[in-house]
């Protein structure tokens, strides 16, 4: 079962990601199938590449900053395009790309089609906390949805937290301005009526409390779940840039911030996406992975093995059934 990469998309493509697709050859048991401007790919890799391995040329390479719709009609040799299409073709079971996420979440859905019982797609962020993180979606995919959309949303997030996550018994939570029942807009309103029929269902939770309380799976639109994975983002990014700037500039004032350097490794390691890899879209008759757009090396790697292990856990199969 092979795993589909885009090398062209993100900021530091395509060396970064070739790097990050060697470093994953040397784990993974799946074949990895490299789509982009071999041309260009040649100029930065100059060593034989790992028998596990196989390239396939995309003339074309869609930017960030383009309209999705129009880029995957207009750029129909683009590396997302021809990748979407090799895992519909079966020559691969997932497709990962640190391109331009409407562009993936739009030739995916055109190509792949809907999964039957689900009427929208919506992508899933691992995002850490006090209890070993939780899944939040939809952070990006359909922004405009029924309040009925979350009910689809929480059985996708609770396929994903047993299979990938491997929580027992997975509990949704919808995220609102206060935890007592009636409270949001009519939305949030309508939308835990719509949840409470099933007992999976934990409840309202706030956004402050999805850091610090035990949580499984936290369901909103896209609107509202892009807003709180951006604002977590700056947040830790400030955070650290102020820590940064608190530090003395001689290295020899430096010296007695060593140690506490060392117990903060750790956190930093915690609050790095890079560490998470990719976010799944879900809802599709197949499973692509999108990566933020700064992925290095490492946060490829990492998207490569969760791919990985999204197939041995049969993700799909649990979603379909």
């Amino acid at each position: 079962m092979a795993i589909v990469l885009d090398v062209m998309g993100g900021d530091k493509a395509p060396r970064e990601i070739i790097n990050g697709a060697v470093a994953a050859s040397q784990i993974l048991r799946e074949k990895l199938i490299l789509v982009g401007d071999i041309e260009k790919i040649e100029r930065f890799y100059h060593h034989e590449y790992p028998n596990k391995i196989e390239l396939v040329h995309a003339s074309e390479v869609i930017g960030m900053d383009e309209k999705p719709i129009e880029a995957i009609r207009s750029k129909r040799d683009s590396s997302i395009v021809i990748g979407a299409k090799l895992v519909k073709q079966g020559a691969g079971k997932v497709f990962v790309s640190a391109g331009n996420t409407g562009a993936v979440a739009a030739a995916s859905l055109l190509e792949w089609k809907q999964m039957k019982g689900y009427k929208r797609p919506a992508i899933a962020v691992t995002i850490p906390n006090l209890h070993g993180g939780f899944v939040l979606l939809d952070s990006g995919a359909s922004p405009d949805i029924s309040p009925e959309s979350l009910v689809e949303f929480g059985e996708m997030g609770m396929n994903y937290a047993k299979s990938v996550m491997e929580r027992r018994n997975p509990r949704v939570h919808l995220l609102n301005i206060g935890e007592e029942v009636g409270k949001g807009n009519a939305f949030t309103k309508k939308a835990y009526h719509c949840l409470e029929k099933y007992d999976w269902f934990a409840g309202n939770i706030e956004s402050k409390d999805v850091f610090r309380k035990p949580c499984d799976v936290v369901v909103c639109d896209a609107f509202v779940g892009n807003m709180v994975l951006k604002t977590g983002e700056g947040i830790v990014d400030f955070i650290l840039e102020l820590i940064a700037q608190q530090l003395p500039k001689s290295k020899l004032a430096r010296l007695p911030f060593y140690f506490a350097k060392k117990l903060l490794n750790p956190l930093k390691q915690q609050l790095d996406f890079a560490e998470y890899g990719g976010s799944p879209l879900l809802g599709l008759n197949e499973l692509s992975i999108i990566c933020h757009g700064r992925s290095d090396a490492k946060a490829i790697k990492n998207a490569l093995l969760q791919a990985e292990k999204s197939i041995h856990h049969d993700l799909m199969a649990l979603m379909k059934r």
